[in-house]
């Protein structure tokens, strides 16, 4: 029997040591990656990638400052986001040299103000805020705020968009006022106006969850990204994605390394394999947002190319604006949403 347990234990310590397989830990919003990329990428690199989601960019800063830094290797913020986590320390400088596929990106959407030289992020996806709305025989489709923000104009019952940023921006549009409006009074107005609109509504909701609510016939309009906006129409033609004819918001969401990423090479890695652009297509096929991977375009559905909800013309796009931090101002915001949300 000893002579047993000792041939036994030679064996096994002779046995060579299985490497722990690699794993690359992703936070990023829901219905936002194609599943088909995330198994290629594991397939190549023989690793696990482990995705965590969340619902709007506040669960995601407060999650990354409460220590997911050290936790996820890649995140997708949007750019108002990115100097606040810069700011904070959270992300880490990109190594160029390791992410050649750079080139295929569109040059008008790189070195933007909230990034220049894109040191912390590359462009992911871009979108617009709008409303997403089921058609009401015999009735015009909604093309104001007016159809959340006034109740003369109200579509039915309707979901709130959760994100701070992005309401009081629309809001301040609906009132003919620059996106990242920072006057007091006006924001006391915006203020009562998202108030008065929370107490007819239905609450808030993530984009996804607005899109279902509309989908499942529980509201007829919810503010919603265009992405959910385009899948909604995809799948009930009885729906309809509007940019508001008072305009709204434009935004990039972006790939960043955290600061503390566990496993940078491999974060890297994945940044790169999205940047190729049959995976770049891959990805604006399956979220419907649009593409910033100039040499993905040849790859992606025509009929998603020509769709001005995707893609809309330069008359709707000069409407648009983006979303900037302003720093100490922030709080004029934060004040706002705090009351809102509050009451």
């Amino acid at each position: 029997m000893r002579i047993f347990l000792r041939i036994l234990v030679m064996c096994l310590l002779a046995m060579p040591v299985l490497a722990a397989r690699a794993r690359l830990n992703l936070f990023i919003w829901s219905e936002y990656m194609d599943p088909v990329v995330v198994k290629a990428f594991e397939q190549q690199h023989d690793c696990e990638v482990v995705i965590d989601l969340y619902e709007d960019d506040g669960a995601m800063m407060a999650k990354l400052q409460a220590g997911g830094a050290a936790l996820y290797d890649v995140v997708v913020p949007p750019d108002h986001r990115v100097p606040v986590l810069v700011k904070l320390g959270l992300l880490a400088p990109l190594r160029h040299e390791k992410l050649p596929n750079l080139r295929h990106l569109d040059p008008r959407l790189l070195n933007l103000a909230f990034d220049a030289e894109n040191r912390y992020t590359v462009p992911y996806q871009w979108g617009t805020l709008g409303l997403f709305v089921r058609k009401r025989a015999g009735q015009p489709v909604p093309d104001s705020w007016a159809a959340v923000f006034d109740p003369r104009q109200q579509a039915g019952p309707f979901v709130l968009l959760d994100s701070a940023r992005d309401l009081i921006g629309a809001a301040l549009k609906y009132r003919g006022r620059e996106a990242n409006a920072t006057d007091p009074a006006e924001l006391r107005a915006v203020r009562d106006l998202l108030l008065d609109a929370k107490r007819r509504s239905l609450g808030f909701d993530g984009t996804v969850g607005g899109k279902n609510k509309v989908l499942g016939r529980l509201a007829t309009a919810a503010v919603v990204y265009s992405g959910e906006g385009v899948r909604g129409m995809t799948a009930d033609p009885e729906t309809v994605y509007v940019i508001p004819k008072e305009g709204s918001l434009i935004w990039v969401d972006n790939l960043a390394v955290l600061s503390r990423a566990p496993h940078r090479d491999l974060a890297e890695q994945f940044i790169n394999f999205c940047l190729e652009p049959e995976n770049g297509a891959r990805i604006a096929n399956f979220t419907q947002f649009a593409t910033p991977n100039a040499a993905a375009r040849r790859f992606i559905r025509p009929a998603d190319l020509a769709n001005p909800a995707i893609y809309p013309p330069e008359e709707v796009r000069a409407r648009l604006e983006f979303l900037v931090h302003l720093g100490a101002q922030s709080r004029l915001y934060d004040e706002v949403w705090t009351y809102v949300k509050a009451r």
